[in-house]
C-alpha cells in the first residue's frame, strides 16, 4: 500500500533548520492507520539537502545548526575556484557539491502511525544558497496492511499446500493449523 504527497518546506535562508515539525504537519493524513512502514523524503532540488541528525542541545539548537553548517563549509569551502558559475557565484557548484555528500533522500521507519526516530533525532533541511529559498518535498509512505497481508498469506499457503500434496489433505491442514481455538 501507499501514500504520497508533495509539499514545499517555508522559505530558508542558507544553513541547517530542523523542520521535524513542518514535514509533520504536512504527511499526518499518510501516518494514521500505518501500523508497519516506511517514510521516503525526496528534496526536489540541488543545492539543497536532507539529513538526519542531533535534534537537542543545551546551549541552544542554534550551536547544532551553527556547528553543521561550519563543519560543511569546511569540508566543501565557497572559496575554491569553482568552474560551474553559469547561475552566478552564489549558484556555483559547491551547493550541488554539498547535496551530493549529504543527499537528497532520507528515509524513516514508521511504527504504529509515528516517526521511529530515535529520542535525539530530528529532520534537518541543509540549505547551501545564501538567499532564503522554498524547498519542494515529495513524501512517499509505504506500508504494509497487516490484516490483509495475514489474508493473503493464508490464501498463498493454502494453494501451495493444495498443489504440493491433493486438495483433501491440504484442506484438513489448513482447517487444523487456523481455526483451531487458540
Amino acid at each position: 500500500m501507499g501514500w504520497q504527497k508533495t509539499f514545499t518546506l517555508a522559505r530558508r535562508a542558507k544553513g541547517c533548520h530542523l523542520v521535524t515539525e513542518e514535514i509533520l504537519g504536512h504527511i499526518q493524513p499518510g501516518l494514521r492507520g500505518v501500523q508497519v512502514g516506511m517514510l521516503f523524503l525526496f528534496i526536489q532540488h540541488t543545492s539543497a539537502a536532507l539529513t538526519i541528525n542531533e535534534n537537542f542541545d543545551s546551549g541552544g539548537l542554534t550551536h547544532v545548526y551553527a556547528d553543521m553548517d561550519m563543519a560543511l563549509d569546511n569540508v566543501v569551502p565557497e572559496s575554491l575556484n569553482w568552474l560551474h558559475t553559469d547561475e552566478g557565484p552564489e549558484y556555483a557548484i559547491v551547493s550541488h557539491t554539498k547535496t551530493s555528500l549529504i543527499g537528497n533522500t532520507i528515509s524513516i521507519p514508521i511504527t504504529d502511525g509515528r516517526l521511529n526516530l530515535g529520542t535525539w533525532q530530528g529532520i534537518y533541511l541543509t540549505e547551501f544558497r545564501h538567499a532564503p529559498h522554498s524547498r519542494r518535498i515529495v513524501a512517499t509512505i509505504l506500508y504494509v496492511d497487516i490484516k490483509q497481508t495475514r489474508i493473503l498469506g493464508e490464501c498463498y499457503s493454502s494453494v501451495l499446500l493444495t498443489l504440493y500434496i491433493g486438495r483433501e489433505r491440504a484442506l484438513k491442514y489448513f482447517v487444523t493449523m487456523y481455526y483451531q481455538p487458540r
